[in-house]
């Protein structure tokens, strides 16, 4: 397994496979036009993990100045319980910390016990006093 950082170019490959394990989490933010515009804006944050030069794991991370994010942490379910995920995470964590960044959010579906269970593997905590707003 190679990580890398996410191009561009990986945009279609990506897109399918965010079919397969995210498609719920997809919208208008998730078009080409956009997920160019993240990358540009974080450059060097958001990885994807391959095996035989196919895109099998995603993080599309970055930061605001002052929190760092991560968006579309996704494993394709043939690849999954290998630790892949954990490692792309510590991965975009880390190079969010390296930028100064101390504070970290995710988000995660309240039904999504399995990625509950994840997020708390690496540290993270539930909040039960936020609510998240979004406009359609």
């Amino acid at each position: 397994m190679v990580i890398r950082c996410m191009k561009k170019e990986d945009y279609d490959e990506i897109y399918n496979m965010w079919q397969i394990t995210s498609k719920r989490a997809l919208d208008n933010g998730d078009s080409r036009e956009h997920i160019e515009r993240y990358l540009d804006r974080n450059p060097g944050m958001s990885m994807v993990a391959l095996e035989n030069d196919k895109i099998i794991a995603t993080v599309l991370a970055g930061h605001d100045g002052r929190v760092g994010f991560i968006h579309h942490m996704a494993v394709h379910p043939d690849y999954r319980r290998r630790h892949i995920g954990q490692a792309l995470a510590k991965e975009a964590m880390s190079r969010i910390a390296a930028d100064g960044i101390e504070k970290m959010q995710i988000y995660c579906y309240i039904d999504n016990l399995t990625g509950q269970n994840f997020w708390k593997s690496l540290g993270f905590n539930k909040t039960d006093n936020i609510l998240f707003y979004k406009d359609m």
